[in-house]
């Protein structure tokens, strides 16, 4: 696949008013064993049933004489924050030499590291390093970020980059969000943060985002058409295909993430998944990016879809955004259409 959005954990050091998933926070105690545990006992599965190549074909840049490069993809570890002592060397590493291991004779992987960027050190950075990671992506350098806002964050960035040139990496010449990955040798870094005219754009009506009332989007904004969305997620082999797997091995094909996941990966292989949904009308409208046609065979015309996605906020304001449609249907449609998929997958495994 192109790329690969690994959600490693839950935990995290902060709570952000703009987080998609509530579950991204500090945790303690049992709490914090019963988290750190899911992760760690389901990592190695996970990627064990990855896809036996990470590489892609890439279509928008064709070789001259027709033929389609073949290019490594992407695996993204993130968090929550990966970096914290509870995770780092239990969770994160032993997956960075996983991933390696796993795709050094067949054409690659290149692993990314995203971080909020406050828990970077020089001896923690070289460890990284020395495991093979291609990219660090610092993704907290915004205004939604406590201690970050306005000039307040200009140190730290000036320490990051000092940190990172001094480690022999260079600075990525793309945002951390742009599909167009070609050309760059590692190992890079990127810093970035959530701004309202790049990477979460309007803000996802998702989890604490949604919770606090942030997200601007309407109905005309649609999150399953862009990048990290669902478009091209069932497109294994070739430029443009993603999805998002959580720490417990849910399988979903946006980083927003569905009502329901499409399989786990702790029990099948991703491929197998994806392939078992090809042909569908409605995981093929959820991969072409037109959310509102993913009901048409199940007695939901466009018109249905529309109206399914209105509601109201926590306070009682209208609201309406596809995503509010997707799961209104998965939660009224298709929820048992995923689970016979996943039956008949585990029964032919099985025979």
């Amino acid at each position: 696949m192109e790329s690969i959005y690994y959600v490693m954990t839950w935990l995290c050091h902060r709570r952000c008013v703009h987080c998609y998933d509530a579950r991204f926070r500090p945790y303690v105690r049992g709490a914090l064993d019963k988290v750190v545990g899911e992760s760690t006992s389901c990592m190695a599965r996970i990627i064990d049933n990855l896809p036996a190549r990470m590489t892609y074909r890439d279509r928008e840049h064709p070789n001259p004489d027709g033929t389609y490069p073949e290019l490594p993809g992407r695996i993204i570890l993130a968090g929550g924050e990966v970096l914290l002592d509870p995770v780092r060397e239990v969770l994160l590493y032993p997956a960075i030499e996983r991933l390696v291991a796993k795709y050094k004779d067949v054409g690659g992987v290149r692993v990314i590291v995203q971080t909020t960027g406050d828990r970077i050190t020089e001896k923690i950075l070289d460890e990284m390093l020395e495991r093979g990671i291609w990219r660090v992506v610092v993704s907290g350098m915004d205004e939604f970020h406590v201690g970050h806002e306005g000039d307040k964050r200009l140190p730290l960035i000036e320490k990051l980059e000092a940190m990172f040139e001094a480690a022999g990496m260079a600075p990525s010449g793309r945002r951390a969000d742009d599909t167009d990955w070609i050309g760059e040798e590692g190992p890079v870094y990127s810093i970035m943060g959530a701004t309202p005219d790049t990477w979460i754009g309007e803000i996802w009506p998702r989890g604490r985002a949604w919770e606090n009332e942030l997200s601007t989007a309407g109905i005309a904004d649609n999150f399953c058409s862009r990048w990290s969305g669902g478009l091209n997620f069932m497109n294994h082999g070739w430029s443009g295909s993603e999805v998002s797997i959580e720490p417990n091995g849910n399988l979903f094909p946006c980083c927003i993430k569905t009502k329901a996941p499409l399989g786990n990966l702790t029990e099948e292989r991703l491929t197998d998944i994806l392939d078992s949904l090809a042909g569908h009308p409605v995981f093929e409208a959820i991969n072409a990016g037109r959310p509102e046609r993913m009901g048409l065979t199940h007695g939901w015309d466009v018109e249905r879809f529309l109206a399914e996605s209105s509601t109201e906020t926590p306070t009682g304001k209208p609201y309406r955004n596809l995503c509010i449609g997707c799961d209104r249907f998965h939660e009224k449609v298709l929820g048992p259409v995923i689970e016979e998929l996943r039956a008949q997958r585990l029964a032919r495994r099985a025979a």
